[in-house]
């Protein structure tokens, strides 16, 4: 029943055909369950793991490498290849894609446990009247139409529309769902509200939500899905996952570098095709093989294999960095993520607030000598441990509150008229509430003016365990006086009373709203002397006018007061809540979080936008975010504050304008979240969105990056990629200036993994096209990308983080990891390694003395060795020493490189190796790695390498240095002539840019 709280409660029992007296029959029981279904989430159909694991190879790249790896192997077996040769480059190809695809399928199926966790939501069992009896059944049974009893304490076990109040009040806290900081009242009138949201259906009960306070009965009108937690889980269903800015980037780079390499396959082979008849190959179709083979072995030499092995040994790195600043990362992809991100959607209750109301000004009268003095008080500490202190109006701290009149009676009468627990959690090392987060709050103020008579009593109470101290105080006062009868609170007193007896003197203690308590009052107590004064109408105005400046404040407001009644005395009436003594107002808010502000600031430098988004009415909103500094400097917040039903009566056209400014977003559902995160998307923005309830989890799951609380549900982490373990805002920041470092970090490898590439592609092309002997084997090629590429590539995710890095504005989601002039840098460094690395090759035929010294033209007519007479033997063209060489060149140009890319425009002068020691340290450990190929013997067959000699290590020094000599020059470029700027190609980008550049 969708409008359920539109109707009488008359019309919605008929519409079920229920007796509220009787409940539903059996046989309506069966009927409404096969009408309406079991009160059960349903479970999404899991995808099998068969279709996880072919998921992981939809990639370009690596089809293209899997085509290679195939085609190796069967060219191997057609030229008689057998043993280990044959099958270790299409192994090793394998074997690196079977490891990326286990880390995707096990990353995937611990994504969506959060629709799972979302059933802990659902209350377990109800108390249900069906055939005229109540009986306790399992809360999946629920059928609408049924009539539940809840009573405080109980978890509510389906949506439920109010059908009758067996107390005064009857209260929810469904911040769980909305978000909003107090408890809400509840009653049985319909709602007249058009358009209402949650908020506004003040007789329905949600599913899942607690009931804190009072008694009543209510008719069950949704079950499953189609309860309020329902729409939630169905929200998480619909949300695909977005790609991240740099799965994108590397997404468009793997089609770019799939369509280059075919291109250069095919070149390569079409060039070579008047030598597929050469007598060397035995034949056209042998020589169409042999040059097949080599276009397969660019193609392997082009493909970075190691490259998402290095990004996400990176990324998990960074994780690492993270944790220790308290981010907890469950998605490795939002790790970079974090480094764009350009608006911050920030949850308020428990993010940017503690979630604990707790009192933070008293107001009493001072003295009444010469008209009313009054006098305020400040309290310190902002959650519910009894831990602050209480200061003056001139900021100095009592030492011994308790001693002040008004505050000693506020004490007593917080811890009497109270029907809340506060207690200690061992599990959580954090104290706890049961019942009205308000009444706590004046729990914990009787703690913190402590007792009257002890001059050690704050150093005896901080010496208590922490489950005695918890209401230490408020046992005193519980056991001093005896509870004898209470007034509950009802709507229309705004008050409860509570009689109580002390020795031989009785008291009613009450407290309430202050105009109902003020209004009661006819006398004041005095906190300068303890002397009870009348109340005149000049002190009645004052203390009415303090009133009103607290709501400026926007703080929830109480007055307390007491009466003494005669002895013996059993019960109280309404009757009794007259002739009072003002005793005094406490002012009490859900705190903002003292980092808060300061975080605030940080991202406002950044770039980085806030708008603060919640439950909560719009005025309390307003001022917490003056309060944290997001309205700084303003007097006028029209045009940056809205409200949920506000923004969506704009029409389209200024929503669009409003969402630019938008600072703060109000009295929102779990739908107006996911809706802003989706508009902002549009509007090209990475959105990060913060909460912990489980109506966060939408939005969080649709977020560029959803940011959970370590404190929050289960249901908001599991649905987040990121959680606080501090809940503090102010992590978030430090985890951005993390998310850049890490980004910049991995274009310093991508960059690198690409030169190196280019270099493998150009040494294979010109040898080709030189028509010289193969420089290098395929399996040297595989040796080179994942071994001496991966090692260094993976250090240079430890580059520092620049001091400045949050001081740039976020880059833009369509930034190529490459831009035009870089790329050209790259193309530079990477011919030089593939020409040094062919240079190395033809080094050792013609110059070097361990060679056979031969003529350039001996060398390019090595395939008509065998029909001519020569003064060496054909077999010298088969020697492991000249591919060693130009191997052994490949390698060490690219340590030098690595080197290079400790900055991107820095000199290797400025920002020297040391700064990077786990580089340095990877450049070793890959050297010695190759050394041990060269000289271990069973290594060195299986690699077709060879030992090499002095002169030849001397050989490959003065052919590798230089690239850094060219790089020098190139970064010198780039810092002092604007080369970097000026450089343009065609289009803005050689790689593809993303449409949503903005």
């Amino acid at each position: 029943m969708e409008d359920a709280y539109a109707r009488s409660v008359s019309e919605v029992l008929d519409f079920f055909g229920v007796d509220p007296t009787k409940g539903l029959s059996d046989s309506q029981v069966v009927h409404h369950s096969r009408l309406y279904g079991r009160n059960v989430l349903p479970e999404e159909k899991r995808t099998p793991f068969w279709k996880l694991v072919l998921k992981q190879f939809d990639d370009l790249l690596v089809k293209i490498l899997i085509v290679a790896a195939i085609v190796s192997f069967v060219l191997a077996l057609a030229n008689g290849e057998t043993g280990l040769t044959a099958f270790l480059e299409p192994f090793v190809i394998l074997l690196i894609l079977a490891a990326n695809a286990a880390v995707g399928v096990i990353t995937e199926t611990n994504a969506e446990k959060a629709l799972e966790e979302l059933r802990a939501y659902q209350a377990n069992i109800a108390t249900v009247l069906r055939n005229g009896c109540f009986s306790i059944l399992p809360a999946t049974e629920l059928v609408p139409g049924d009539i539940v009893e809840v009573t405080v304490g109980c978890k509510i076990p389906a949506d439920l529309r109010m059908i009758e109040m067996s107390s005064n009040t009857f209260r929810v806290d469904q911040a769980i769902l909305t978000g909003e900081s107090c408890s809400v009242e509840k009653d049985v009138d319909c709602t007249l509200t058009t358009n209402a949201v949650y908020q506004d259906k003040k007789n329905i009960l949600f599913s899942g939500t607690d009931v804190v306070a009072g008694r009543g009965r209510a008719v069950v009108i949704g079950v499953g899905s189609n309860t309020a937690m329902g729409s939630i889980h169905d929200s998480m269903l619909q949300t695909d996952d977005e790609a991240t800015p740099l799965k994108k980037k590397l997404d468009e780079f793997g089609s770019f570098l799939a369509k280059v390499i075919a291109g250069i396959c095919v070149l390569v082979w079409v060039v070579n095709i008047g030598h597929f008849s050469d007598p060397s190959h035995g034949g056209f179709f042998k020589g169409a093989i042999h040059y097949f083979k080599i276009a397969v072995a660019l193609a392997v030499a082009a493909i970075p294999e190691g490259l998402p092995a290095v990004v996400t040994t990176c990324l998990a790195l960074g994780t690492k960095k993270m944790a220790r600043l308290n981010a907890i990362v469950r998605s490795l992809p939002s790790v970079e993520t974090l480094g764009c991100t350009t608006v911050i959607c920030s949850d308020k209750t428990g993010t940017l607030t503690t979630n604990m109301m707790s009192v933070s000004k008293i107001c009493v009268v001072q003295s009444a000598e010469h008209g009313p003095m009054i006098n305020e008080f400040t309290v310190s500490g902002t959650t519910y441990a009894p831990e602050g202190t209480v200061f003056d109006s001139n900021g100095m701290q009592l030492d011994l509150p308790a001693q002040s009149p008004c505050l000693h009676h506020l004490a007593m009468c917080s811890s009497l008229c109270n029907d809340s627990i506060l207690q200690y959690n061992p599990d959580k090392d954090s104290y706890e509430k049961i019942g009205e987060s308000t009444e706590v709050a004046l729990r914990v103020l009787a703690e913190k003016v402590g007792l009257p008579g002890f001059d050690s009593m704050p150093s005896a109470l901080n010496m208590l365990s922490k489950h005695e101290r918890a209401s230490y105080c408020n046992h005193y006062w519980e056991n001093q006086f005896k509870k004898v009868y209470v007034l509950e609170f009802t709507r229309d007193r705004k008050m409860m009373s509570v009689l109580c007896s002390h020795k031989q003197m009785d008291v009613m203690f009450s407290k309430g709203a202050p105009e109902s308590i003020i209004a009661r009052c006819t006398k004041i107590l005095c906190n300068g002397d303890g002397s009870v004064v009348p109340l005149t109408a000049v002190g009645r105005a004052e203390l009415e006018s303090r009133f009103y400046s607290f709501g400026d404040e926007t703080l929830r407001c109480l007055a307390l007061a007491f009466k003494t009644v005669p002895h013996g005395q059993q019960t109280i009436s309404y009757d009794n809540e007259n002739d009072l003594t003002f005793i005094g107002l406490v002012g009490m808010l859900d705190p903002p979080r003292k980092e808060v502000r300061d975080a605030m600031l940080a991202c406002m430098t950044a770039g980085i936008r806030v708008i603060v988004v919640t439950g909560d009415n719009k005025s309390t909103a307003e001022s917490l975010c003056r309060k944290i500094g997001a309205f700084d400097n303003l007097v006028d917040f029209s045009g940056m504050s809205y409200t949920a039903s506000e923004f969506e009566r704009l029409p389209v056209v200024q929503q669009t304008l409003a969402l630019r400014r938008m600072t703060l977003f109000s009295r929102v559902e779990p739908s107006h979240k996911r809706m802003l995160v989706e508009a902002l998307q549009n509007q090209n923005e990475v959105v990060a969105m913060t909460g912990d309830g489980v109506n966060d989890a939408p939005a969080l799951k649709k977020a560029d990056i959803g940011i959970a609380m370590g404190s929050g549900t289960a249901v908001a982490k599991s649905a987040s990629d990121m959680v606080l373990a501090d809940d503090n805002f102010a992590s978030i920041v430090a985890a951005v200036a993390e998310g850049r470092a890490i980004y910049n970090n991995t274009k310093q490898f991508i960059r690198y993994m690409i030169s190196s590439n280019i270099g493998e592609v150009v040494c294979i092309f010109v040898a080709a096209v030189l028509g010289i002997p193969d420089t290098l084997a395929p399996v040297q090629l595989l040796w080179v990308n994942l071994v001496t590429d991966g090692l260094p590539a993976t250090a240079i995710g430890f580059n520092k983080q620049d001091s400045d890095v949050m001081k740039a504005k976020p880059r833009k989601v369509g930034e190529a990891v490459v831009t035009g002039w870089l790329f050209f840098r790259y193309l530079v460094i990477g011919v030089y390694v593939g020409l040094a690395t062919v240079a190395g090759f033809i080094w050792w035929f013609v110059y070097s003395d361990g060679g056979p010294k031969l003529t350039y033209s001996e060398l390019m007519n090595f395939e008509t060795c065998a029909l001519r007479e020569t003064t060496y033997p054909c077999s010298i063209f088969e020697d492991r020493h000249p591919s060693t060489v130009a191997m052994t060149v490949l390698v060490v140009v690219e340590m030098f490189n690595a080197l290079n890319n400790l900055s991107e425009n820095q000199s290797l002068l400025v920002i020297t190796p040391r700064s990077n020691l786990w580089l340095v340290g990877s450049i070793i450990l890959t050297m010695l790695l190759h050394v041990l190929i060269l000289y271990v013997h069973p290594l060195a067959v299986l690699f077709s390498v060879t030992p090499l000699s002095w002169a030849e290590w001397t050989a490959v020094l003065y052919l590798s240095f230089p690239v850094i000599i060219i790089d020098e020059l190139l970064k010198f470029l780039s810092r002092n002539t604007g080369m970097r700027f000026r450089f343009r190609l065609r289009k803005a980008d050689l790689l593809p840019k993303d449409r949503r550049d903005k």
